[in-house]
């Protein structure tokens, strides 16, 4: 990497992110399932999530495509200290404005990072 300037190499890593991104946001909702079935699923759910088994909780709630669910399954994340997998449940709920703020603190974190480092 010795003589390659910042700006091609940011290029490169850039072209080396998945395309889309680097956060899997297309997990679709079973389309298979009725309202019926969504509906016992998504109580089911809620009641794993509120006996503490989120991850449980999360798969059902992504297979039905409960919003609510994801976003709740989004703030345990959060106050878990997993600020990405919670900006992926925001992202899969369409909470546009939880997701812009965890980017919008992401982007900043990044900025002070690099800052930072230009400071040394």
């Amino acid at each position: 990497m010795e003589g390659m300037d910042k700006t091609q190499m940011d290029q490169d890593i850039i072209k080396s992110f998945p395309e889309g991104g680097l956060i899997k946001t297309v997990d679709e909702p079973n389309k298979e399932l009725t309202a019926a079935q969504k509906a016992q699923l998504n109580r089911r759910g809620n009641s794993i999530f509120n006996d503490g088994d989120v991850e449980s909780a999360r798969r059902i709630f992504q297979a039905t495509g409960y919003s609510d669910g994801l976003c709740r399954v989004g703030e345990s994340y959060l106050e878990n200290g997993r600020p990405v997998d919670a900006l992926k449940m925001f992202k899969l709920s369409h909470d546009h404005a939880r997701s812009a703020e965890l980017i919008e603190r992401a982007a900043f974190a990044i900025r002070k990072m690099l800052d930072e480092k230009e400071t040394e």
